[in-house]
């Protein structure tokens, strides 16, 4: 039986359900506040972030792991191209998500409207916030719109871990507030629109949109 430890509002966690939900793999959510989360758990991400794994083989943390290790597990359907350029690319935009829109998106957007109110029940620094969006996001978004030109996917003609991992992220700038203006980046929204329109996707948006509006009361 698979298990995935996490929050189900965090951008990798959801990075490695969508993977799951993909590729027709049952599993259990197990809820992991990472802020309070104890030895025990770093017995299982020995970080202490979120998400760890596991199955009847192994225990594994990071998300770009699981995700790796689930696709050599379970290849079909294949969520990694196998040509060594478009595989490249692949990675790339996992990477871009992890690294480039993440630390934007989650700390200086989500984290201050979404995290510190309803989670710490402190003020978050919504000035960082409109900074970052102001300033931060455009470059990001114009990147991307370019990349995506008039394609389905970022990479190739089906859905791979570039995408999953650059949607994830949206979705938090989403329960943020903060969408790309469809008029200055059709494309780039276009694909957003479609790809969180995935039955993997909708699934768990829903899901959480429904316990923020319960947070929120």
């Amino acid at each position: 039986m698979v298990t995935v430890h996490g929050a189900n509002i965090s951008p990798f966690v959801r990075k490695v359900r969508v993977l799951l939900a993909e590729k027709n793999i049952a599993y259990t959510l197990q809820p992991v506040n990472p802020f309070t989360a104890g030895p025990e758990y770093r017995k299982l991400s020995p970080l202490g972030r979120i998400p760890a794994f596991q199955d009847d083989q192994t225990t594994l943390a990071d998300s770009s792991v699981i995700c790796a290790y689930v696709e050599r597990t379970n290849p079909q359907p294949a969520l990694y191209p196998a040509e060594a350029v478009a595989y490249a690319r692949a990675l790339w935009f996992e990477e871009y998500g992890d690294g480039g829109l993440a630390p934007i998106f989650g700390g200086e957007i989500f984290r201050q409207r979404v995290v510190m109110p309803l989670f710490f029940k402190q003020q978050g620094d919504e000035t960082m916030a409109q900074k970052a969006i102001a300033e931060k996001l455009p470059p990001l978004f114009d990147y991307l719109e370019g990349q995506i030109g008039d394609n389905a996917f970022l990479v190739g003609n089906q859905l791979s871990i570039g995408d999953i991992g650059v949607a994830t992220q949206f979705v938090n700038l989403r329960h943020a507030g903060v969408t790309p203006d469809a008029q200055r980046w059709p494309k780039l929204s276009r694909y957003l629109a479609s790809i969180h329109g995935r039955p993997s996707f909708k699934a768990v948006i829903e899901e959480e949109e429904a316990g923020l509006k319960k947070a929120r009361g």
